[in-house]
């Protein structure tokens, strides 16, 4: 039996409802989710913890040029990546993708990015609800640790 896809829009609600302080950017039909819970860093500040990438616009590898695919992103601690993939690339070709051993075009199956595996960010390609089961607690994991990256610089400025 197949499990059903995920699409985007579901995805994308998922995140928005299950992590507070999560604030969506948008830059042609991407997604990038930030942990900003007081509206207030700016934009040239601020780095998502998860994206939901819905075409080629920074990279081939993954085929999201056909109808429907995109691609989840998510930033994971060094241990639990490494737990999972052992030590991050730092290979690159010719159009800087990452050596990883990996396809990264293969449907429903968590990889290391294509770009990013080097700073610890996995990725999947049009994942099933069987895959959610893996990915929620590696959204988890991205949004503690960004969440508390936040709080700890929080403390320290008002501290100041």
């Amino acid at each position: 039996m197949t499990s059903r896809r995920i699409d985007a829009d579901e995805l994308r609600r998922h995140i928005v409802d299950s992590f507070a302080g999560t604030t969506v950017m948008e830059n042609a039909g991407d997604l990038f989710f930030i942990h900003d819970p007081d509206g207030d860093i700016p934009p040239e500040r601020t780095f998502p913890y998860a994206t939901i990438v819905t075409g080629d616009h920074y990279d081939t590898v993954s085929r999201l040029d056909e109808p429907g695919a995109y691609r989840l992103n998510s930033g994971l601690t060094k241990a639990t990546y490494t737990s999972l993939f052992g030590a991050a690339p730092t290979e690159r070709d010719e159009k800087g993708v990452l050596d990883t051993g990996f396809d990264h075009d293969t449907r429903d199956q968590i990889v290391p990015h294509p770009i990013y595996a080097s700073q610890y960010w996995v990725s999947v390609v049009n994942p099933t609800e069987s895959t959610m089961d893996t990915i929620r607690p590696m959204l988890e994991e991205a949004h503690e640790f960004v969440a508390r990256k936040h709080a700890n610089k929080r403390a320290r400025r008002d501290r100041a």
